[in-house]
Parts: structure tokens; C-alpha cells; sequence
């Protein structure tokens, strides 16, 4: 089948380069002409655990390219994916001006029947501004060509979206013609086999969805943050209650995982985006506000925390070294965007304090949302950073920090303390080398105070 993808962002590179992978003819368009001349050559812009090989092999076997114009990505296409960006605006709305160009683009260069998919994370009711779009450049053309639009919301999850892509729990597809839901059937067919994974509904269900399984999600986070912090309060162990809670078959541990909140390109974007469309059709959230302000409070845990021990030990957070390993919102991706650890760096470099930085992938991407901000240094080696630290917090669970060498921590660490904002150590295991640990969601001296 032959496809034309509108945007080589995270989710229109995976999306394009996986239906490549499967045998299909793929043309990905985008305006920025740097990036589609990186592509060419099989550079991504963007880390994700096995995409750059797919990439290269299919660009190789020649089922895979990259264009600057529509019209050439759209000749004899049968499906057209828009998967570009929709940023929050101040508002909290999702901002549709990408959306809005991309269909634009697609009613003025297409030249014959074309299935036009929202792949975009939209709110509901953007499949009808799509077709209006579209149906207004033809109108301009003075061209009767017939098209369809649908909503193919994206699950992909940063850090296994190739996986995520290649073997799916679900697909949903929103469509209003039975000729447009057997097309994505034919389409999506390698990759759900057996057939019992693929969901049709109306588009407006399909663009719901989506909003509703990131809020969700999210809520799930919030929900045992905030327990987390009511432990600490009335002596519990939040690590302890969480496995409790979590043997609930109706529950699961699944995204209980407390913690500095949870950041990236879609938690914090879906869940305002939803509250704002509820509240414009006459509905107040409120599970949806309380989600989003828990999690604000959260992305500043560890500043508090970090403040409450200066304040024990008779310290200035402003004369503090702090070593922070970590710097994308989750493991497994560049991506920075809302990460926890963004804030932090942020506010402590505001106050005075010595940074010391390292992550693994995202050191350029937090330098470029950081700017040049004074007495921040970004380390190529975890220990490089942790050297002539006082302290050290934690804010991103990749896997080369889940065990680390205490022993070394405990002779560069002056403070001799870490501030675990994702939970990964033992508290006993740290104190055998002189480390004091402070946890999300257990109780210590630094709650009383």
C-alpha cells in the first residue's frame, strides 16, 4: 500500500518506518528541509530503542522516503497520516495549527481519492475540521475529488514505540464509511494477526479514546503520589502500601509507581486538552484539575526535599553541589519536555547552587531547554557528575542507575545522601556504606520539620 505521512515528529517517524518495515511504500513529508536532508541520509532526530536500524534498512531496500513537498508525497497514495505536533497553548487547548496546515496541504496537492487518518493526538471533533479544510482547498481548485477522513489515535509509549508499533494491545480506528475502516483493516492486518485487537468505532469515540486512556494513566500516577505523600505524613511506607494495593487484580501495578511526577509530550498536554474541552461543552473536570495539580506539586518533590535537609543540616540550598542523574521525563528517550528534573536543575541553578548533570540521551535536548544557565555543567559519565558532589538526586530510572557502586557514591558524596525521586533504592542497602536515602512516600526527619 502506498502511504504519505505529514510529519517526521516522534510519532510520524515510528509510524511511517514501521508500516515501511511491513512491506508497504512510504513517503514522509515535513517543512523543515534540514531535518528531511538528516533523513535522507538515515539520521534520526530523535533516540527511540530500535528505530534508527529500521530506519536505515528501509531506506535502503527503498520503501522508505523523505520529502519537503505534498505532491510528491501524496502521488497514488491511498492513505494519508497526519501525525504532526499539537501543542498546549496557554489556554490549555490543543493547538490545531499544524493539523490545520497539513490537511490544507493535502486538499491542494491531492489529485485523486485519498484516505486522510488523524493520527495527530486531536480533541474530539477535529476529523471535522480536517474534512472542512480540505474540502475548502478543493473548493478554491474548483476540484470534485472525492476523500475520506478518519481517526487512528496513537498508544505508542517513548522509549518502546517501535514495539509498541510492531505488536500492539489494541488498534482503534474511527471512521464513518465501511470503505475507509476496511482499508486500516488491510493496513493494520500484519500487525494484529489474529484480528481480536482491532476496534472500530465512530470518530468521535476514536478521537476520545485517546484522551481518555492518557487521563487514565496519568490519574493512576497522581493517585499514588498522592497517597505517597499522605505516608510520609502518618508513617507508612508508600513502597509497602503500593504492593498491597497493587495485588488488587482490579487494580494492578501498572503506573503506580510513585515518584516526582510524571512530565513528556502527552500526560501533561491530554489531561489539561481534555478538562479544557469538558469545560467548553458546559462540564467541570474535577477529577481531571485535581489530577493535573497533583502532579504540579509533584515535579517539585524533591526541591522540597532538598530544601528541608539544607534546613537540618544548617546549610544554604544557594551553597549546595548537587549532582542529578537523570534529565529526560522517563528512561529509553531524549525527551525532555515537562521532565521533572528540567525544574529542578532549573530552580536550584536560580538559587545559586552547582550543577552537576548527567543522562544518558538527553543531555543536548535539556541543554537546549535549559539555555546557559550559570554554575550547570552536563557530564558524560554518571560518576563524573556524582565527583565533588554533596548530594545526589535521582530523576530518571534508566537502568545503568538502578545499581549503582555505593561504595564510590559514599566517598564522593560529601552529604553522604541521595534523593531517590523515582524509588529504586534500598534504604538498608545504602546504609551499609555510611548513604542515607530519601525516598518518595516514606517517612523521615525531613516531614517533620
Amino acid at each position: 500500500m502506498r502511504i504519505a505521512i505529514f510529519g517526521t515528529g516522534y510519532v510520524g517517524l515510528v509510524t511511517g518506518t514501521c508500516f515501511a518495515e511491513m512491506g508497504n511504500d512510504v513517503t514522509c513529508i515535513d517543512v523543515d528541509a534540514a531535518k528531511v536532508a538528516r533523513l535522507r541520509k538515515g539520521e534520526s532526530p530523535i533516540y527511540e530503542p530500535g528505530l534508527n536500524e529500521l530506519l536505515l534498512d528501509n531506506i535502503h531496500h527503498g520503501r522508505l522516503a523523505f520529502t519537503t513537498v505534498a505532491s510528491d508525497g501524496l502521488k497514488d497514495a491511498e492513505v494519508a497520516f497526519i501525525c504532526v505536533g499539537t501543542p498546549m497553548s496557554e489556554d490549555g487547548r490543543a493547538d490545531l495549527r499544524y493539523v490545520e496546515s497539513a490537511a490544507r496541504d493535502i486538499g491542494k496537492a491531492m489529485q485523486a481519492h485519498v484516505l486522510v487518518v488523524d493520527k495527530s493526538t486531536v480533541p474530539v471533533g477535529t476529523a471535522d475540521k480536517v474534512r472542512g479544510w480540505i474540502a475548502d482547498e478543493l473548493s478554491k481548485r474548483g476540484a470534485a475529488i472525492a476523500f475520506d477522513v478518519a481517526s487512528n489515535p496513537e498508544f505508542l509509549k517513548e522509549g518502546s514505540a517501535v514495539e509498541d508499533f510492531m505488536k500492539p494491545d489494541r488498534v482503534v480506528v474511527g471512521v464513518d464509511s465501511p470503505k475507509a475502516g476496511a482499508l486500516l483493516h488491510e493496513l493494520y492486518a500484519p500487525f494484529i494477526r489474529n484480528g481480536l485487537r482491532f476496534y472500530t468505532m465512530d470518530i468521535r469515540s476514536a478521537e476520545m479514546t485517546k484522551y481518555a486512556a492518557n487521563s487514565m494513566l496519568a490519574t493512576k500516577i497522581s493517585f499514588i503520589n498522592e497517597i505517597a505523600n499522605i505516608c510520609e505524613r502518618v508513617g507508612a511506607d508508600v513502597r509497602q502500601v503500593r504492593l498491597g494495593v497493587g495485588a488488587d487484580s482490579r487494580i494492578g501495578l501498572q503506573f503506580l509507581h510513585p515518584g516526582c511526577g510524571y512530565g513528556g509530550s502527552c500526560f501533561p498536554k491530554d489531561v489539561r486538552a481534555l478538562a479544557r474541552t469538558a469545560e467548553e461543552h458546559g462540564y467541570q473536570p474535577r477529577i481531571l484539575e485535581a489530577v493535573d495539580q497533583v502532579n504540579k506539586a509533584q515535579l517539585r518533590v524533591v526541591q522540597r526535599k532538598l530544601a528541608a535537609w539544607a534546613e537540618l543540616n544548617g546549610r544554604k540550598l544557594s551553597d549546595l553541589r548537587i549532582a542529578v542523574w537523570g534529565l529526560a521525563f522517563k528512561p529509553n528517550t531524549d525527551d525532555v519536555r515537562e521532565a521533572p528534573a528540567i525544574g529542578l536543575v532549573r530552580e536550584m541553578s536560580a538559587l545559586g547552587a552547582i550543577v552537576r548533570a548527567h543522562d544518558p540521551k538527553a543531555t543536548h535536548e535539556a541543554q537546549r531547554a535549559l539555555g546557559q544557565l550559570p554554575r550547570v555543567t552536563y557530564h558524560d559519565e554518571p560518576y563524573e557528575a556524582t565527583e565533588g558532589a554533596d548530594v545526589l538526586c535521582l530523576m530518571t530510572e534508566w537502568r545503568p542507575f538502578r545499581r549503582p557502586d555505593f561504595r564510590k557514591l559514599a566517598r564522593q558524596l560529601s552529604g553522604k545522601t541521595i534523593f531517590d525521586g523515582r524509588n529504586q533504592y534500598d534504604d538498608a542497602r545504602c546504609r551499609e556504606f555510611g548513604l542515607t536515602v530519601y525516598p518518595i512516600g516514606v517517612p523521615s526527619q525531613l516531614e517533620r520539620r
